[in-house]
């Protein structure tokens, strides 16, 4: 079992999800917020508590399920003093957080992650929202769960689709943090789309690591924390328009910033044609046809805009990311594009 700390919240890899009454305070009311999913394969050990369902998918990312929240807390009689379990992906670790952190004004709560793009990314860090007006992400809060429990066996439930879709958020923080991961995963490709345990515990472990040594330093992604967003600027303007995963959208993202750190940042055109190989091997698409005047139109509502700036996120090598400040007026999508 690996373990550490962000702030007050504890990450730990490894550690069954049937062993959640270690992690849970003493004498507090749990409520466990999940979906179908998680409830046809886990449901009989969450029976044991009061469970609150949600939808599945990104359209259930809204203010309508929190209210389907809060109204199912209203009735189980939740306050203050009890603690709430968010059993899931991403889509329900940031709905879930977000009403844990509103609800009364803040209750505690935790996670336990079972998507891998939940484990490597989404549950780490304390961000929780819901989307709105067609746009990701765009209420919610920071606020850390007391913990999130990575059961990297619970992987292996997973539809193949929505388990490749994880590896995108594998492959940004190795490109933005550590050549050495990057190595790895081109070295271990197979085993990891085969879902080796001891490949894929290594794989969450040091993608943790990576976000985890960011978050520390700025939880309120005020400076650094922003390379954490490489292919998400793009990436969230092709989900929002090209129905794709999360995970898929990511990737495409990644490609266009990588085709604009080639032009801006003297990226080395053999290591861009390096990420687009290991994208490719992994299953995840590069390339997109929204049109980049809808993508441009989309990117300057997102919530990562400054006045007349974005902030983009592009690399000088792998393993190395850069932030730069560039102004709306200037920016051409079409070459990101090719």
């Amino acid at each position: 079992m690996f373990l550490l700390t962000i702030h007050e919240s504890q990450i730990i890899v490894g550690e069954s999800y049937r062993k959640i009454a270690g992690y849970l305070p003493e004498n507090r009311q749990v409520i466990v917020i999940t979906d179908a999913n998680i409830l046809k394969h886990y449901g009989d050990f969450f029976s044991a508590f009061p469970v609150i369902e949600i939808g599945i998918g990104e359209k259930n990312k809204t203010l309508h399920t929190l209210t389907h929240i809060y109204n199912r807390l209203l009735e189980y009689n939740a306050d203050r003093s009890s603690f709430i379990v968010a059993a899931g992906g991403g889509i329900v670790c940031d709905v879930a957080g977000f009403a844990a952190s509103t609800y009364m004004r803040g209750i505690p709560f935790g996670f336990i992650s079972t998507t891998l793009l939940s484990q490597v990314d989404a549950s780490v860090g304390g961000k929780n929202g819901v989307n709105f007006g067609g746009y990701k992400n765009m209420i919610g809060t920071f606020n850390q769960p007391r913990f999130v429990l990575c059961d990297t066996a619970m992987l292996q439930t997973l539809p193949e689709q929505e388990f490749v879709s994880g590896f995108a958020e594998i492959v940004k923080a190795a490109a933005i943090r550590n050549a050495a991961l990057f190595e790895y995963l081109e070295q271990n490709i197979e085993k990891a789309l085969l879902r080796d345990s001891e490949v894929i515990r290594h794989l969450v472990i040091e993608s943790v690591k990576i976000k985890a040594d960011v978050v520390q330093h700025d939880e309120r992604e005020q400076g650094e924390r922003r390379i954490l967003n490489f292919g998400h600027t793009f990436g969230h303007a092709v989900e929002a328009l090209a129905g794709v995963s999360h995970g898929e959208a990511v990737s495409i993202g990644m490609m266009m910033a990588v085709r604009r750190s080639v032009a801006e940042c003297g990226f080395p055109q053999n290591q861009a044609d390096r990420l687009e190989r290991l994208l490719v091997r992994l299953g995840l698409p590069v390339t997109t046809d929204v049109p980049a005047e809808e993508i441009l139109r989309t990117l300057l509502k997102d919530k990562k805009r400054e006045n007349n700036d974005i902030h983009f996120v592009l690399l000088n090598e792998i393993g190395e990311a850069i932030i730069r400040k560039t102004p709306v007026k200037t920016i051409n999508l079409c070459d990101n594009l090719k």
